[in-house]
């Protein structure tokens, strides 16, 4: 399957967790559901022109929500914490 890499990577999550790892090169990024490590570094790799070390990823669950009388719930997500290498760095505006 050939996705883009905007496909595969969805957004640069600005996080206070993901604030204080950037000091540790580690950034957090939505993912898509179905994308595997390889994929996301490879995307990583070439939307943001860094060299990847490490992708470690998670599943997380969708929270409750309610509208109105009715519940339901958000989805379910995937967040990749992408360690970049020495020397590596990824430029956030503040």
């Amino acid at each position: 399957m050939n996705r883009s890499a905007a496909d595969i990577v969805k957004e640069l999550m600005r996080t206070e967790k993901g604030t204080r790892l950037g000091v540790h090169k580690k950034y957090f990024f939505k993912v898509d559901s179905k994308a595997t490590k390889p994929e996301i570094k490879r995307s990583v790799e070439e939307l943001f022109k860094v060299k990847v070390a490490n992708v470690n990823t998670t599943i997380l669950p969708g929270k409750p929500r309610r509208v109105g009388a009715r519940w339901g719930w958000k989805p379910n997500w995937k967040r990749a914490v992408v360690t970049l290498a020495e020397g590596s760095k990824i430029e956030v505006a503040v």
